[in-house]
């Protein structure tokens, strides 16, 4: 019996600020794998940190996107329309014992060892958070860019928050509630979240999610060797002239210029390029790809 499901891949920008080249990167590699494995790719806005969004990037983001030649496969979600079903899974946490409140501050951990093992706030008189309890267990999995990734849940990460003191919803808790009411199967996305995933899969396997395959990309960086980012003030991509920033995207997923179709139009060009793109060359990179 084939138990291999179709692949499912998204693309999650936080709406922040304007696509820079970075983002284009990942959105395009992510888009790539998944039209080679003839599978679905979807538009995820990660907008509930309000204090850090820019109104009108959200629309502004799809509208760049479109532009360059992806659109959403699915109805796009936006994780600030998702509150309800948060919460359903946070009582769900709370109620196995796996999630506990806590008034810890940032300076109460760090004064601890920057780890939180359990809670020693000085305070107890504000909000709290609510952490995930963080067992002394190792998670590891095989990511398809970087390798056997590893890491020690207890004494790395500590008890993660899954709600912030705020009241605004956590990223990690987020991620993976999306990830599985999607059927997401192959997550791509930045090696800067590299060390979010064992966390990720940990809550996948207390509520009974599938984990996705992991695909981390390398990190495209400046001629100085700084990650491109939009806390950098990035230079933003024009959707108003597609062509010179998805050729230099091209190249950065390791992929050889006269490979890039000789097409006006974005779409028909990333058309082509399915049947062109080789994700072995990224695997067999060496340095990180440079813009």
């Amino acid at each position: 019996m084939n138990t291999v499901k179709p692949y499912r891949g998204r693309f999650a920008p936080s709406p922040t600020g304007p696509l820079h080249l970075g983002s284009l990167f990942t959105a395009v590699g992510s888009w790539l794998m998944a039209r080679q494995a003839a599978g679905k790719w979807m538009i995820r806005i990660e907008d509930i940190d309000p204090p850090r969004e820019i109104k009108g990037a959200a629309q502004a983001q799809i509208e760049c996107l479109k532009a360059f030649g992806m659109e959403s496969d699915e109805p796009i979600l936006w994780q600030s329309q998702r509150s309800e079903r948060y919460r359903e899974v946070l009582q769900k946490l709370m109620a196995g014992g796996n999630a506990f409140e806590c008034f810890c501050s940032r300076a109460d951990v760090i004064e601890h060892g920057g780890i939180h093992r359990f809670c020693v706030a000085k305070n107890a008189e504000k909000h709290p958070a609510i952490r995930l309890r963080i067992p002394d267990i190792t998670i590891g999995f095989d990511d398809r860019f970087q390798g056997r990734f590893s890491q020690m849940l207890g004494t790395e990460v500590g008890d993660m928050v899954i709600k912030r003191a705020d009241g605004f919803w956590a990223y990690q808790l987020a991620v993976v509630v999306d990830d599985a009411d999607q059927g997401i199967t192959d997550v791509v996305r930045g090696r800067d979240l590299l060390d979010s995933t064992p966390k990720q899969i940990y809550l996948q396997g207390l509520l009974g999610f599938r984990t996705p395959h992991y695909a981390h990309l390398p990190l495209v960086r400046d001629e100085a060797g700084n990650k491109l980012s939009k806390s950098m003030s990035s230079c933003p991509v024009d959707p108003g002239d597609p062509m010179p920033a998805l050729r230099q995207v091209w190249q950065c997923l390791c992929q050889s210029p006269e490979d890039w179709p000789q097409e006006r139009s974005p779409e028909r060009a990333l058309r082509q390029a399915i049947a062109r793109f080789d994700a072995m060359k990224i695997l067999s990179h060496s340095q990180m790809p440079t813009l």
